[in-house]
């Protein structure tokens, strides 16, 4: 249902602390406000990491909210707000920490998710909600919020500004003179968190790239342990050399290689999401999570999404009779995807580049 708005908005707030791939994916229904409303002051309450991506994005406020500092952050917000008012709260996070920021956020309308997405009493927060559409990707999802305003053009964009330094950074990291793979092999480290693909598969298509196209491979991701070690079984197992940026970039120098990457193999994390918004193809590695929910955007054609047929493994259902976003939590279950069906989509990619 559309609000009706008496006349454009002067003030709204955006909340969403984080992560990184959510966090682009909330661009485009930003550069939607934007486009439509471009007098409107945009004061958007964001995490401190992901502020490091978008943090200087021209024309938005950025309020950080700093979890690791619990019951301050809070107490901080409700500083920095004090004696504001917003026309519109655009509540895009179901996090019961979100919902308790949105407490100190004062506005006469609070949009929220539809009850078939809220979660963590989200519902308790807003008084007013997006339309209940099912089976949407997250990006999608989040465009709902400026349609639910009377928005119902969609601008595709998201523009994050990359600083001179980190475009030098990447320039001079990178070869110039050959296509370049970059491949983040690693999701976040977390419990039951089955995304992985094998050492054996990356190095094999690492080797398939460059012994076929000429292809120089740089591998990135953070600073943790699990990474850095995956990262160099990478290096140690492939024939052809790598670049290994493992934990060695900040996020902006992350975004410019990944903008001058010819194309990206990842699983499902943010990495991933930030080569979608500068436009670079990646081949997502989908098997235990939906891609058509959580995919990259712009390169679901190239996605291996062996997701169908680990839900009727794990399950014995099809796709469309488990809750839409249903994880696998298998820790086998990314050996479904197959070598040269990666391979076979890299060979599209760089052959239409060439």
């Amino acid at each position: 249902m559309t609000i009706s708005l008496p006349s454009s908005p002067q003030n709204i707030c955006i909340l969403r602390l984080s992560a990184i791939g959510d966090v682009t994916h909330v661009l485009p229904a930003l550069r939607t406000l934007q486009k439509a409303w471009p007098e409107c002051n945009i004061t958007w309450i964001i995490g401190k990491t992901e502020y490091a991506l978008v943090g200087d994005i021209p024309d938005v406020e950025f309020i950080l909210f700093d979890k690791s500092r619990g019951v301050k952050a809070y107490l901080q917000l409700a500083k920095e707000l004090k004696g504001r008012e917003f026309d519109i709260l655009l509540h895009m996070q179901v996090a019961l920490r979100a919902s308790l920021a949105s407490l100190v956020v004062n506005a006469p309308i609070k949009l929220g998710f539809d009850l078939g997405r809220s979660r963590n009493g989200q519902s308790f927060f807003v008084n007013h909600r997006i339309a209940c559409i099912e089976h949407q990707h997250v990006l999608d999802g989040f465009l709902e919020f400026p349609k639910a305003l009377g928005l119902t053009e969609p601008v595709l964009s998201w523009d994050i500004p990359i600083p001179d330094a980190a475009q030098t950074f990447a320039t001079n990291t990178l070869p110039q003179d050959k296509p370049i793979l970059a491949i983040n092999p690693c999701t976040s480290n977390r419990s039951r968190n089955w995304r992985n693909w094998s050492v054996e598969n990356y190095a094999s298509v690492i080797d398939f790239a460059a012994q076929n196209f000429g292809v120089a491979t740089v591998l990135t991701g953070g600073p943790s342990k699990q990474e850095i070690d995956y990262a160099a079984a990478i290096t140690k197992k492939a024939l052809a050399p790598c670049i290994d940026l493992v934990g060695k970039t900040n996020l902006k120098e992350l975004l410019a290689v990944l903008e001058q990457a010819t194309v990206m193999i990842s699983p499902d994390t943010g990495p991933a999401h930030m080569a979608n918004a500068v436009d670079t193809p990646v081949i997502g590695l989908y098997a235990s999570s939906n891609p058509y929910r959580t995919g990259p955007y712009n390169s679901l054609d190239i996605t291996a999404n062996k997701y169908p047929e680990a839900i009727l493994d794990e399950f014995g259902k099809t796709v469309n009779e488990v809750r839409w976003g249903q994880r696998v939590r298998n820790p086998e279950v990314m050996s479904l995807i197959r070598v040269e069906e990666v391979k076979k989509s890299l060979r599209t990619v760089v052959e239409e580049n060439q």
